[in-house]
């Protein structure tokens, strides 16, 4: 993994807001995605979203906002104009910076890329689509419901309206080789001007893809192969110039998703609509906060008390350090250890660190900077342990 570091920026604050509609729900999803078969009220909608920025503007106000993104769900199912309502809500509640990145994330279906133009009128940037694979017997498996044809019109169209795009592809599936995903890559490079989003199946519990992999009728990689998939990711990228950023994103120099950046670096954000999480620094404390998830209860929430939010938590010194930890370990840049001490009352333990420099699992920089290394990415989660213990 590349270790280029960036400068912070000085007062970045997101916004995420959460549409929470599909068309239909993935077997492997475990979002807070839900299907609904009659039409959705978007005006309704949109008139919740603006009462709940008003009410949270009102909790953490005098921020400047350096990015929105508009997550799902599928976002790219809302109207333009639904959009545009919810960006003027943010407009007049807050400062919003000159240079303010707005991403949506969007199917790549032909439906949904004739509205990207709306999109970009209404003061959308960056798209992100949901690719997720090249080759249609894979996204037949994967529940999608375009093909690899409409993916990459997609984003031709993507291209033609936006400076800046996105697109997302899942490795590691059933029967996947190194040399097949090496080959899906290269291609997906050729269509991406500056990033790309690259996960590896995960089966998470309650999914379809749970059971299927418990009955053994869904078999995905084993360890050894996996790891060679993760390596071929590293390799390819980084040979052609979309080194990584994050453990799962690529891009090219300057070209990194800024919202992404708040929440990696321990920033600020305001989570908005149905299951959006937040964090808030309010009268110098971090509140965790998190909204209900079912939309139409949201909804009624919002309606009556100006605000849909179910959780809201103090972080303590320690949790906030962890949550640093954990999140900021994830970056290339790597982290501060002196402002993990600053978040938590102590350093990180001397001996750990030695222990996992020796084994190759970090390195400390000239300046103390701590990062992971090549090595120590794929036993991330481990690492962290190790460290916060």
């Amino acid at each position: 993994m590349a270790s280029r570091e960036r400068p912070r920026p000085k007062d970045a604050f997101g916004v995420y807001v959460h549409w929470p509609f599909c068309l239909s729900k993935c077997p492997y999803c475990d979002f807070n995605s839900h299907v609904r078969h009659a039409p959705i009220d978007e005006k309704r909608f949109a008139r919740a979203f603006a009462r709940e920025i008003e009410t949270t503007a009102a909790r953490a106000p005098a921020r400047t906002v350096t990015s929105i993104f508009l997550g799902g769900g599928t976002p790219s199912l809302m109207q333009p104009q639904t959009v545009g309502a919810i960006l003027d809500a943010i407009g007049k509640h807050w400062r919003v910076a000159g240079n303010v990145e707005v991403t949506l994330e969007a199917n790549p279906t032909s439906v949904e890329a004739t509205r990207f133009r709306g999109y970009r009128a209404a003061g959308v940037n960056r798209v992100s689509l949901g690719v997720q694979a090249l080759d249609d017997a894979s996204l037949k498996a994967l529940g999608r419901l375009h093909t690899a044809r409409e993916a990459l019109d997609a984003v031709a169209i993507a291209r033609t309206a936006f400076d800046r795009y996105s697109f997302d592809l899942i490795y590691a599936r059933p029967d996947q080789t190194p040399r097949m995903w090496a080959d899906e890559l290269k291609l997906a490079i050729s269509e991406a001007a500056e990033h790309l989003s690259l996960y590896q199946l995960t089966i998470e519990e309650g999914t379809p893809f749970f059971g299927l992999h418990a009955a053994g009728k869904l078999k995905t990689p084993d360890e050894a192969v996996a790891r060679a998939l993760y390596d071929v990711t590293q390799e390819v990228c980084a040979h052609h110039g979309l080194p990584a950023y994050e453990i799962s994103n690529h891009a090219r120099e300057g070209a990194e998703c800024q919202h992404n950046l708040v929440y990696w670096r321990g920033e600020e954000y305001a989570g908005i609509g149905p299951g959006a999480h937040g964090r808030l620094d309010i009268d110098g404390a971090r509140h965790a906060t998190a909204t209900e998830k079912r939309p139409e209860a949201w909804l009624m929430r919002v309606e009556a008390n100006g605000h849909g939010v179910v959780t809201d938590d103090h972080l303590n010194s320690e949790e906030r350090a962890d949550e640093f930890l954990l999140m900021g370990l994830r970056l290339a840049e790597g982290i501060d250890p002196r402002r993990y001490a600053a978040l938590s009352g102590r350093a990180l333990d001397p001996s750990r660190i030695a222990i996992l420099r020796a084994e190759g699992a970090i390195s400390v920089d000239s300046d103390g900077r701590l990062r992971v290394t090549k090595d120590g990415f794929p036993v991330l989660d481990a690492v962290v342990a190790d460290l916060a213990a």
